[in-house]
């Protein structure tokens, strides 16, 4: 539940997406990418950090751990996209 309460905060999935290609990022461009305000992204860097997700040494990066968590969410993923065209939910763009 712990898991799931920390990824259901505003924008920590899509901090976790933006990271998901491996290339670190500095805060101001983490924050233009997933279009977060910086007091939002700040504490969910904070709290990822903390929870050994993400990593700042050179830049915002995921660990090891956190690179583990990125297909343990892909049957989240297909199943999202299964719901949006059963339900004709589409996405919104930003």
């Amino acid at each position: 539940m712990a898991a799931l309460d920390l990824l259901g905060r505003r924008g920590a999935l899509r901090v976790l997406w933006e990271l998901r290609t491996g290339t670190a990022f500095t805060f101001r461009a983490l924050q233009d990418a997933a279009d977060l305000s910086p007091a939002t992204l700040n504490t969910r860097l904070r709290e990822l950090r903390e929870a050994g997700i993400i990593d700042a040494e050179d830049g915002y990066k995921l660990t090891g751990l956190g690179a583990l968590l990125l297909p343990a969410l892909e049957p989240l993923n297909d199943w999202a996209a299964r719901w949006a065209r059963a339900t004709d939910k589409k996405p919104k763009r930003r």
